[in-house]
C-alpha cells in the first residue's frame, strides 16, 4: 500500500512537471510569435488581435470576417491569427495566460476553462455592456443563456457554436446485419457488434470492428464516448449539481460496463488506428462517435458506392423522451488584457450576427448557437441544400455543455484513469471505476 502511493505521488508529480513543462514552452513559443501585441494603435488606428481556431476551414472563415470588418471599420482593426499549435488549444490559451500574452477577443474557448479563467480574473464580464441583453435575448433560448452564466451569475462567454456528438454509420454493413435503423439500446448495439466483428480474411485476427473510440488516456477524449454516452443516458444530465459531484449513479455505471464490454469482446480493437488510412470509410469499423464535420471528410474522401448516415447514440434501453448528446460547444471571449473592451465587443458582435453565422454553417458545416434556426428563413436554404445538416440541428436542440467548475479538468482526469482501469483493461468494475472517479471529483471540488 505505501508502495502504490509513493508510485501515485511520484505519477502525479512527473504529470505536474510535464504540464510546467509544456506551458514552458508554449510561453516562449508565445512570446516569440506575438510580440507585437503590446503596441495596438499604429497610424492612429485601433489595432485588435483576434485568435481563431487553427483548422483550415475555420481560419478561412476567420481571414474572410476579419476582411469584411476592416473594410467596413477602417479606425479599428483586427490582426487574425490562428491560435498556435499544440496538443490542444486549451494548452496555448493556458500558457498565453500565464504568460500575459492573450489575445483581445478568443474565438475558439472550451466553456469548461471559463470558470477557471474567471477565477484568475483575466475575462472581461460581457453583460456590462448596453446591449448585451439584445443580443443574448436575440441569440439564446432560456435554457442555452443560463449555460452561459458563471456561478456568479455573470456572463463571459458567448456559446458562438456547437458540434452535436452523433453515431455515423456504415449504412451497408448495418443493413447485412439485419439492421435497416440504427440500433437505439445497447442490447441492440451489442448485438449488431457480434454480428459486424469478425475475422473477414480467415488468419484468426479480428479485422473489422462495430466501432472505434480513442483508447488515450488524455482528459478531453471522453468527451466523445462517456461524457457523450452519459449525458444520453441520464436524459440530459452532467456531473455537478452546484458544488456537488453527481454522477455517482447507476447510469454511470451502466456506460462503463457498455464500454467495457464493446472492448472486452473485442467489438472495439484495443489499439490506436489514427496512422492508417481512415478506418470507418474503409469499412474497417462500422461505426463511430463524431461530429457534424465528418460530414465533408466522407462526402470528399469516401469510395464509390459507400452510404453512411448519422444517428443518436444509444441509451441503456428505449425512451419516449429526447436523446441529448454532447454538444461540444465553443465560446467567444474577450481578455481583460485588451486596451479596448467596447471595440472588441462590437468585434464579437459582428462575429454572431446572423449573416456571420450563415457563414459558419457554409464554410465550416459547423452549427451557430442561434434559437429558432430552423425556422428563420434565412437558414433555410442551407439545411434545404445540406439535408445531413439537418439532423445535426435537430439534434442540437438536445444537448448539454459541461458544468462551469475551476477543476473541471482534474475531474475528467479522474474520469481518464479510471476509464483505463476498468474499460481498457478490465482491471476495475465498473461500480469500482465509478465510485473511484467520483471520490477523486470530490477531493478537488473541496
Amino acid at each position: 500500500m505505501v508502495l502504490m502511493t509513493e508510485k501515485r505521488k511520484a505519477s502525479r508529480e512527473k504529470t505536474k512537471a510535464y504540464r510546467i513543462k509544456s506551458v514552458t514552452i508554449l510561453f516562449m513559443t508565445l512570446f516569440l510569435t506575438c510580440t507585437d501585441h503590446d503596441d495596438p494603435i499604429q497610424n492612429d488606428k485601433i489595432t485588435l488581435t483576434y485568435w481563431s481556431a487553427n483548422n483550415q476551414y475555420e481560419m478561412d472563415l476567420a481571414a474572410k470576417l476579419v476582411l469584411e470588418w476592416n473594410e467596413k471599420y477602417p479606425d479599428v482593426q483586427v490582426k487574425h491569427q490562428p491560435i498556435p499549435e499544440s496538443r490542444s488549444s486549451e494548452e496555448v490559451i493556458l500558457a498565453s495566460v500565464v504568460g500575459k500574452k492573450t489575445p483581445d477577443v478568443y474565438s475558439n474557448m472550451w466553456p469548461g476553462d471559463v470558470a477557471l479563467y474567471v477565477r484568475a480574473n483575466v475575462l472581461e464580464n460581457l453583460d456590462q455592456f448596453v446591449d448585451f441583453d439584445s443580443l443574448a435575448n436575440d441569440r439564446y433560448d432560456p435554457e442555452k443563456y443560463k449555460e452561459s452564466k458563471h456561478n456568479d451569475g455573470h456572463v463571459y462567454q458567448i456559446l458562438w457554436k456547437t458540434n452535436p456528438i452523433m453515431l455515423i454509420y456504415n449504412k451497408k454493413i448495418f443493413k447485412e446485419a439485419g439492421y435497416e435503423n440504427p440500433p437505439e439500446t445497447y442490447a441492440e448495439y451489442l448485438d449488431l457488434a457480434e454480428k459486424v466483428s469478425k475475422d473477414t480474411n480467415g488468419d484468426g485476427y479480428v479485422d473489422r470492428w462495430v466501432g472505434i473510440t480513442q483508447i488515450l488516456v488524455t482528459w478531453w477524449q471522453r468527451f466523445f464516448d462517456y461524457y457523450t454516452l452519459y449525458i444520453a443516458a441520464t436524459g440530459g444530465k452532467t456531473f455537478l449539481e452546484g458544488d456537488s459531484v453527481t454522477f455517482n449513479n447507476e447510469m454511470s455505471v451502466q456506460v462503463y460496463r457498455f464500454l467495457q464490454t464493446l472492448f472486452k469482446k473485442n467489438y472495439f480493437p484495443l489499439e490506436r488506428m489514427d496512422a492508417r488510412a481512415d478506418v470507418f470509410l474503409h469499412s474497417i469499423v462500422a461505426s463511430r462517435f463524431t461530429g457534424p464535420w465528418e460530414i465533408t471528410h466522407a462526402e470528399k474522401f469516401k469510395p464509390e458506392g459507400f452510404e453512411f448516415d448519422f444517428a443518436p447514440v444509444p441509451r441503456p434501453a428505449k425512451s419516449g423522451g429526447p436523446s441529448y448528446t454532447y454538444g461540444d460547444y465553443k465560446s467567444i471571449v474577450i481578455f481583460k488584457n485588451t486596451k479596448y473592451p467596447q471595440e472588441s465587443w462590437e468585434f464579437v458582435k459582428y462575429l454572431v450576427s446572423k449573416k456571420a453565422d450563415l457563414q459558419l454553417l457554409q464554410s465550416t458545416d459547423q452549427l451557430p448557437v442561434r434559437k429558432n434556426i430552423l425556422s428563420d428563413s434565412l437558414f433555410q436554404p442551407y439545411f434545404e441544400n445540406n439535408p445531413m445538416m439537418l439532423r445535426f440541428a435537430k439534434q442540437a436542440q438536445f444537448v448539454r455543455g459541461v458544468d462551469s467548475s475551476p477543476v473541471l479538468r482534474e475531474i475528467f482526469d479522474a474520469i481518464s484513469q479510471e476509464f483505463e482501469a476498468c474499460v481498457i483493461y478490465g482491471k476495475k468494475t465498473p461500480e469500482e471505476a465509478v465510485e473511484n472517479a467520483a471520490r477523486r471529483a470530490k477531493l478537488v471540488m473541496e
